[in-house]
């Protein structure tokens, strides 16, 4: 059985190990990731998600909502969809997505947009298959 239950600052533990199994490339501090972490369950203009299959912890999604000129209104960008390995291809990316969706139209975004490393195809595929379109190239300047 999947769960799909809003984030508390106390599922940190459940969430800290998938966040480091999707950016395995990255070193995380998990004080100052705990910190960010807190920041995110705690902010009004966003929502985080986990999800839970027998008890443990299987995914996680998180966005925040803002104002753009270019869609004349609000829209989220969901910062991160993970599911852990383990459980791919057993809905849950889905599950996720449509609370993602669901909090986004309730909220009265008119879209949702993410990013997603080139390399990553498999999940390119996954949100095309959920209606998602390429619209743009993600670009990033390090401070």
């Amino acid at each position: 059985m999947i769960e799909i239950k809003v984030a508390q600052k106390s599922d940190f533990a459940v969430v800290f190990p998938l966040i480091k199994s999707l950016w395995h490339y990255r070193c995380f501090n998990e004080t100052e990731t705990r910190a960010v972490f807190d920041g995110i369950v705690s902010d009004k203009n966003a929502f985080a998600f986990i999800a839970l299959k027998d008890g443990n912890g299987a995914g996680f999604c998180h966005g925040t909502f803002f104002k753009t000129l270019w869609m004349c209104g609000e829209t989220c960008y969901l910062s991160g969809l993970i599911v852990h390995e383990a459980y791919r291809r057993q809905g849950i990316g889905t599950f996720l997505l449509e609370k993602a969706k669901a909090e986004s139209q309730m909220r009265g975004a008119k879209a949702i947009i993410l990013e997603s490393a080139i390399s990553r195809k498999i999940a390119h595929a996954f949100y095309e298959a959920q209606g998602f379109e390429k619209s743009c190239f993600g670009f990033e300047f390090p401070l």
